[in-house]
């Protein structure tokens, strides 16, 4: 979950996954609709349905691999995730290199390549490699992570608080406000749309967007004005923006009704609306229909 994603917004998520799945078998077994719910607001998808194909690889071997070739096996398992469980769990040595650690090792190093290359990646992680505690590689991955986190901060790093201060190369060189290099960030592109929300006796129309669908696959979405020919608007319910990766959308949420239920959309009910995979966009636009007080058509 932690995958491009902040522990707060992590954290409630966590809690409420665990007591839904408590173990292995309950992740493999679970629908996909309702694995899906569970996972809905944290984004990037294809973690969930990983999650949920290693739970049944590890079902089918009978036990969870302790060696870091097998767990690189799992879906959805990485250099970083297998490293991560292999230190910290098994005690291997193997160095964990995320964002954090990265900033730490570039600076430690003076490394002046842009750390987005694979070129220069590689050369952190052997760099982290060489500087691991090889008896007590999770304890030390960990304390690096957090030094990243807590310390060797982006713009502002603490270097009067920091325990590896005198071996910063960077710091030696007057450049730890200047390091790490990385891509510049691209400017959002902007996009505005209209949703509109039509109820009738406690149900919401909305679409499901096909399981094979590049993005959001399997989520059910509000529908866009254009979406249901002859809809009758009856005012705006609020507005807000909403970014993905390098697009921010610019919404509008309008109030609506209609006669009839148009092919390939459903009525489904407000009250189990928590039930099912909803698109973050159509709970921030539920959201503004109550904030407005509307009574439902």
């Amino acid at each position: 979950m932690l995958q491009q994603t902040r522990v707060t917004a992590a954290l409630p998520y966590y809690e409420r996954f665990l007591v839904r799945f408590p173990d292995v078998a309950a992740l493999a077994a679970a629908p996909e609709q309702e694995l899906l719910a569970a996972w809905a607001g944290l984004g990037y998808y294809s973690r969930a349905r990983n999650l949920q194909r290693a739970a049944k690889q590890i079902l089918d071997q009978g036990d969870f691999p302790r060696d870091y070739a097998s767990l690189r096996n799992l879906a959805g398992v990485g250099e970083y995730t297998a490293a991560a469980i292999a230190s910290i769990a098994f005690d291997l040595p193997y160095a964990v290199v995320d964002g954090n650690v990265a900033r730490v090792v570039s600076r430690l190093a003076a490394e002046r390549g842009n750390i987005d290359s694979a070129a220069v990646r590689k050369g952190l992680r052997e760099f982290a490699g060489r500087m691991l505690d090889p008896k007590h590689p999770g304890e030390y991955n960990q304390a690096l992570m957090e030094l990243g986190a807590v310390i060797c901060l982006p713009k502002q790093p603490q270097c009067s608080l920091c325990p590896l201060a005198n071996q910063c190369e960077a710091r030696r060189a007057g450049l730890e406000k200047e390091l790490p290099v990385k891509t510049a960030r691209v400017k959002p592109a902007g996009v505005e749309k209209r949703l509109v929300v039509i109820e009738k006796l406690g149900s919401v129309l909305l679409w499901q967007r096909p399981h094979g669908s590049r993005r959001l696959a399997g989520f059910w979405e509000l529908p866009e004005v254009g979406q249901v020919p002859g809809a009758r608007l009856t005012g705006e319910a609020g507005r807000f923006r909403h970014t993905i990766v390098n697009t921010t959308y610019f919404f509008e949420v309008c109030r609506g009704s209609s006669r009839r239920c148009p092919d390939g959309f459903r009525w489904l009910s407000l009250a189990r609306i928590h039930e099912i995979p909803l698109s973050t966009t159509a709970k921030k636009a539920l959201a503004c229909l109550a904030k407005s007080g509307t009574n439902g058509a």
